[in-house]
C-alpha cells in the first residue's frame, strides 16, 4: 500500500488532472490524501464532495502552513508503510504504484525509490529543458533498478541534484525520523535526501519511466530563480551539506558541495536573462553565485 499525498496550493484544473491520475492506476493499492493549504478557491472542496471515492480524502488546514509546514502536516497524516508526496501538478502514469509496489517487494532495503520520470510542460505535452538535460546526463546509468548509498550517492546528489523529488516514493519510518531543514525551502527536498544518505540510507534507482513530471514557469522554483531566494538558499545549504558529509569522512562528497558546480552553471546560465532584462539586481545575485569562491 501507497499513502499518496498531495500537498496541494496551485491551480486547481492541474490538481483535477493529477487527481484523476491517480484513480487510473492499474493497481489499486493506495490511498490518496489531499492537504489543502487554503487555497482560496471554494469549488476544490466541492470537487472532493462530488467525487466521494472511498480511497480519496480531502483536507483542508485550519491555516496557511506554507511550502514546507504542508509537506510535514502530509507525512504527519500518512499511515501506510509507503509515502510519495505528490506534486499537485504532476501525473502518475497508469502503472506507477504497481512498478514502485514491485520496487519495493524486491528491494525492501530501498529508503527511497525514484522510478524513470518523463517532463510535460503546462499542456501536458512531453518536452525538457536545460535543466532536465543536465539530469539525465548526471544521473548514474542504469538499464535495471540500482541500488545507490554512501559518499558515491552524496557526492553525485551533491555535484547535480538528478532527483525529481515528486516522484519519490519513500519508506514512511525514514520521512518521520528525518524532519525537513527549517530555512531551505527551494532546496529542501535535496537537504532531506541528503540527510538520508548521511545516516545510512539508500536509493533506488529505477530506469522505468511511470511518471510525468510537469515542469512550467509558474512553480515555486522557477519563480525564485530572479529574486535571488533560489541561489541564496542553494549557496547556505551546500555550506552546511559539505559540513555534514566532512563528519562522515567522505572527502569527495565535501568537495562537490564545497564547489557545487552545476548549481553555479546554472546561475551563469540565467545571467544574460537577467542582463536583457536590465535587472541589475539579479544579474549580481547571479554573478556572485556562479563566480564566488
Amino acid at each position: 500500500m501507497i499513502d499518496i499525498m498531495i500537498p496541494f496550493w496551485g491551480e486547481p484544473h492541474y490538481l483535477y488532472e493529477t487527481v484523476q491520475a491517480v484513480l487510473c492506476q492499474t493497481s489499486r493499492h493506495w490511498h490518496l490524501t489531499v492537504v489543502d493549504d487554503c487555497y482560496p478557491d471554494p469549488q476544490v472542496q466541492e470537487y472532493f464532495k462530488d467525487l466521494a471515492h472511498p480511497q480519496v480524502t480531502y483536507v483542508r488546514n485550519e491555516k496557511n502552513l506554507g511550502i514546507t509546514g504542508n509537506y510535514a502536516r502530509c507525512i504527519e497524516l500518512a499511515s501506510a508503510d509507503l509515502v510519495m508526496l505528490l506534486g499537485c501538478d504532476d501525473v502518475l502514469l497508469p502503472d506507477y504504484v504497481a512498478r514502485v509496489l514491485a520496487d519495493h517487494r524486491h528491494f525492501p532495503q530501498a529508503d527511497i525509490i525514484q522510478p524513470g520520470v518523463q517532463v510535460i510542460d503546462s499542456s501536458g505535452t512531453v518536452s525538457g529543458s536545460l535543466a532536465d538535460t543536465v539530469k539525465r546526463l548526471t544521473m548514474p546509468r542504469t538499464r535495471s533498478p540500482r541500488l545507490l548509498s554512501g559518499e558515491d550517492l552524496a557526492a553525485s546528489l551533491l555535484r547535480a541534484d538528478w532527483l525529481y523529488w515528486p516522484s519519490l516514493t519513500f519508506r514512511r519510518e525514514v520521512l518521520t525520523r528525518t524532519p525537513f531543514r527549517p530555512g531551505f525551502p527551494i532546496i529542501q527536498d535535496l537537504a532531506l535526501v541528503i540527510d538520508v544518505v548521511v545516516a545510512g540510507g539508500c536509493l533506488l534507482l529505477d530506469p522505468y519511466t511511470c511518471f510525468a513530471y510537469r515542469r512550467h514557469e509558474e512553480s515555486a522554483s522557477s519563480t525564485a530563480l530572479f529574486d535571488g531566494r533560489r541561489f541564496s538558499g542553494e549557496r547556505a545549504y551546500f555550506a552546511l551539506a559539505a559540513d555534514l558529509v566532512r563528519r562522515n569522512g567522505w572527502s569527495r562528497a565535501a568537495r562537490a558541495a564545497r564547489w557545487h558546480t552545476t548549481s553555479r552553471a546554472h546561475a551563469l546560465a540565467l545571467l544574460p536573462t537577467a542582463l536583457r532584462r536590465r535587472d541589475t539586481d539579479s544579474a549580481r545575485i547571479l554573478a556572485s553565485h556562479a563566480l564566488a569562491r
